[in-house]
């Protein structure tokens, strides 16, 4: 089947989680480094990142998770140098291209706002179901309107995205950045491709078409 849509997932693949991370420090009242530290014990472990939040007492989770509203879910300087010039190749290719993650629904009108060019933007609070769950990615099919192994799936986890992802009949790559792609690269099986930039995500598209 001919390569007709690329999906990519959104954290630590298209937008970098730095700034975000640093504001629920603040929100929390830590050091930035203190939840940098908890957050890379839990991904190590192979824990969700929610987990983070239960070194906290719960009152001052919400009270950080009221500070967190006043914060833009996504600024443009977020977005990884590579992803607007990634995606605009791949339309310049005829390829579909759709943006999809485990995010607030906020984060869709962000990534619209951002001037992302996308055919297909979703979240998973708005679609109710969380990567890796089945699911989710039948779901993406369906939004896409195709068939799995006219799809390619980007991402930076092997749990959330490739192996999900494999196991539905769609291709995956695994793009190595944040902390979960560096430490995932390290675990993927040869036959998993890896990338080091997005913008081997058109070349990969040329050889598989």
């Amino acid at each position: 089947m001919p390569l007709r849509a690329v999906f990519l997932d959104v954290g630590e693949t298209l937008v970098d989680e730095t700034r975000m991370w640093a504001a629920w420090a603040d929100a929390l009242e830590v050091p930035a480094l203190t939840l940098f530290g908890l957050l890379g014990a839990a991904i190590a472990r192979g824990e969700h990142h929610r987990s983070v939040f239960d070194h906290f007492a719960a009152g001052r989770v919400a009270r950080a998770r009221n500070r967190m509203r006043t914060v833009e879910p996504l600024l443009p300087e977020d977005l990884y140098p590579d992803a607007l010039p990634c995606l605009s190749a791949l339309r310049d290719r005829g390829i579909r291209v759709g943006i999809t993650g485990n995010q607030p629904s906020a984060m869709e009108a962000a990534l619209v706002a951002a001037g992302v060019p996308a055919d297909v933007v979703g979240s998973s609070e708005r679609w109710g179901v969380e990567k890796p769950a089945p699911e989710f990615f039948r779901r993406l099919l369906a939004e896409a309107g195709v068939t799995p192994a006219e799809v390619l799936h980007v991402g930076d986890r092997l749990d959330n995205d490739v192996l999900p992802a494999l196991e539905a009949g769609i291709r995956a790559a695994l793009i190595r950045r944040g902390p979960w792609g560096i430490l995932h690269a390290a675990q993927a099986p040869a036959s998993v491709r890896v990338l080091e930039s997005l913008m081997e995500v058109p070349e990969l598209v040329d050889q598989l078409r």
